[in-house]
C-alpha cells in the first residue's frame, strides 16, 4: 500500500470515529434530558419510572387542594378522571391554578407513590390544554365510557 493511500485511509477511519464520539455523546445529552409525559393512568399502572424527573398531566382534582399554614407547601390530586395521583409541590403556584384546571408537572416520583413536583405549569386561557394533557383525557373518558357499557 502506497503512503498516500493508508493516509487517506487513516484519514477516513479517524474521521469516522470522531463521527461516533459525537453521536455518542450527543444520544447520551439527550437521554439525561429527555422529560416523558405521563397520565394518572399510567403512573398508577406503574409505568412511570421511579427516581427519573418525567411530567404528569391532567385535571387538578375538585377538593383536593391543602395548602401548609406558614409555608409555600401544597398538596393536590392530579386526575384523568378514571385515576389519580397525590402531589406535592413547593413554591409559588400559576395564578391560573385552581380545581378543575388543566396543568402539567414536573418531578419525581418518590417512594411513597407521591409525585414531587418541581415546576407546575397552567394553562393560559380557557381554551387551551397541552396536548398531551388533552388526549389523555380524552382516551380516559372513552376508557370509562367503555367500562359503564
Amino acid at each position: 500500500m502506497r503512503a498516500q493511500r493508508r493516509n487517506r485511509l487513516f484519514m477516513v477511519i479517524f474521521i469516522l470515529i470522531g463521527i461516533g464520539i459525537a453521536t455518542a455523546l450527543t444520544l447520551n445529552a439527550f437521554r439525561q434530558n429527555i422529560l416523558f409525559f405521563f397520565t394518572p393512568t399510567q403512573v398508577v399502572a406503574g409505568e412511570a419510572p421511579s427516581g427519573h424527573p418525567f411530567r404528569i398531566g391532567g385535571l387538578v382534582a375538585v377538593d383536593s387542594v391543602e395548602r401548609a399554614a406558614g409555608s409555600l407547601k401544597v398538596h393536590f390530586d392530579v386526575t384523568d378522571t378514571v385515576n389519580s395521583v397525590s402531589v406535592t409541590y413547593e413554591g409559588i403556584l400559576p395564578d391560573l391554578f385552581k380545581e378543575g384546571q388543566g396543568i402539567v408537572t414536573k418531578g419525581i416520583l418518590d417512594g411513597k407513590g407521591v409525585f414531587v413536583a418541581s415546576e407546575v405549569l397552567a394553562k393560559h386561557d380557557e381554551n387551551y390544554m397541552p396536548p398531551e394533557a388533552e388526549h389523555a383525557l380524552r382516551a380516559a373518558q372513552t376508557l370509562q365510557n367503555n367500562s359503564d357499557k
